[in-house]
C-alpha cells in the first residue's frame, strides 16, 4: 500500500471483466472459479494474486511486467484453462508497496519466492512477462524443486532499460495523473503499448485509482517515483544469464516468446539463440504486452511448451 494507505480502485467488482475476457478468447462454457489470495512475506508484508481453478494445485504461476498487474493474465490464463496462480508483484495491484522503493529482479524474486513456498508444492512452470520474466528466472535459480520450466514473454537479460525500454519508462513515469481512461487509452497508443482501445481501457481501469481531485493516477508504486538516474549500468540484467544457463542443468528448461513488435530486436533473440542453443524462441504477431493484446495466440504457445514437457516426462 502507500503510505497514505490508498489502495488500486476498489469502485466495481475485479472480476467483473471475466466473461468479457472469455469472449474475447473463444472460451465457452462456465467461468472458472478465480478468487484473490495473499501471502506474508518475511518483513511481514503482503503480496497478493488471483487463484484460476483455485481448487486444484496451480500449474503455472504468472508474474507481469512493471506498471501492470495479475489481471493482465486474465484472457490468456482463461484460454489455457490450466490451474494458474498471477501474483501482483511487489508494489503493484493489491501488493504492498517495498518501502525501500527496490523493484530489481532480485528484490522481487525473493518475495516471490517465499510466495511459492508458501503456496506450491508440486514443481510450476513460471510464466514471466518483461520485469516478470527476469523476475521468474532468478526464482527459479533459487527454488529449482518448486519449478519446472521458465518461460520469458518479451524480454531477455541483454536488454537495456535505456536503449530498449525507455518508451515504457516514459509511458509510466512522464504523465502522472488523467482527466479519463479515454485519455490513457490514447497516450497508450502513441506509445505502441497496445493496439485495441477496449483491451487497453479494461487494463487501466483494474489499474488506476481516482484521486481526492477526481483525476485518475496509477495503483502501482512505478508511476510515483522518480526515474532513475542517466548513469546507472546500462545492462543491469546481464548477470541473470547465468541463471538461465544454469537452469537446464536443474531440469527446469527455458524458452523465449518474443513479440514481432515489441521490446526485442533481432540482435537480442540472436543474443539468446547464441548463449541458449537449447532454449526455443516462439515468435508472436503483437506489441510488448502479448498478453494483454494476443492472449489466445500466448496461450496456445505456453500450451505447447507445456504439453511438450509433459510428454517428455511420460
Amino acid at each position: 500500500m502507500s503510505a497514505d494507505g490508498s489502495r488500486p480502485r476498489s469502485d466495481d467488482d475485479e472480476f467483473r471483466f471475466l466473461a468479457g475476457d472469455a469472449e474475447r478468447v473463444g472460451r465457452g462454457g462456465p467461468l472458472p472459479a478465480v478468487a484473490r489470495e495473499s501471502a506474508v512475506v518475511p518483513d511481514r508484508r503482503t503480496v497478493s494474486g488471483l487463484a484460476f481453478d483455485g481448487g486444484r494445485p496451480p500449474q503455472l504461476v504468472a508474474l507481469h511486467g512493471a506498471g501492470l498487474n495479475a489481471h493482465s493474465f486474465d484472457p490468456m490464463l482463461l484460454a489455457l484453462g490450466r490451474p494458474a496462480l498471477a501474483l501482483d508483484l511487489p508494489g503493484h495491484g493489491r501488493s504492498d508497496w517495498r518501502s525501500d522503493a527496490d523493484y530489481r529482479p532480485s528484490a522481487l524474486a525473493a518475495d516471490v519466492a517465499a510466495v511459492l513456498d508458501a503456496r506450491v508444492t508440486d514443481p510450476v512452470a513460471l510464466v514471466g512477462h518483461s520485469l516478470g520474466g527476469l523476475t521468474a528466472a532468478l526464482v527459479a535459480a533459487a527454488r529449482p524443486r518448486l519449478v519446472r520450466r521458465v518461460i520469458l514473454i518479451d524480454i531477455t537479460p541483454g536488454v537495456s532499460p535505456r536503449r530498449d525500454a525507455g518508451a515504457v519508462h516514459e509511458f509510466i513515469r512522464g504523465q502522472r495523473h488523467f482527466g479519463s481512461i479515454d485519455e490513457i487509452v490514447d497516450r497508450a497508443r502513441r506509445f505502441g503499448i497496445g493496439r485495441d482501445p477496449a483491451a487497453l481501457a479494461r487494463g487501466i481501469a483494474l489499474n488506476t485509482r481516482v484521486r481526492a481531485d477526481g483525476r485518475l493516477e496509477w495503483a502501482h508504486h512505478f508511476a510515483h517515483l522518480d526515474a532513475p538516474s542517466a548513469g546507472e549500468d546500462p545492462h543491469p540484467y546481464a548477470a541473470i544469464w547465468g541463471a538461465l544457463d544454469g537452469l537446464s542443468q536443474t531440469g527446469a528448461p527455458s524458452a523465449l516468446i518474443a513479440a514481432d513488435g515489441g521490446m526485442l530486436d533481432a540482435a537480442l533473440v540472436a543474443e539468446w539463440r547464441e548463449r541458449l542453443p537449447g532454449s526455443p524462441v516462439v515468435e508472436i504477431a503483437g506489441p510488448h504486452n502479448l498478453h494483454e493484446a494476443a492472449p489466445a495466440a500466448l496461450a496456445e504457445a505456453v500450451d505447447r511448451l507445456l504439453a511438450g514437457d509433459e510428454r517428455a516426462a511420460q
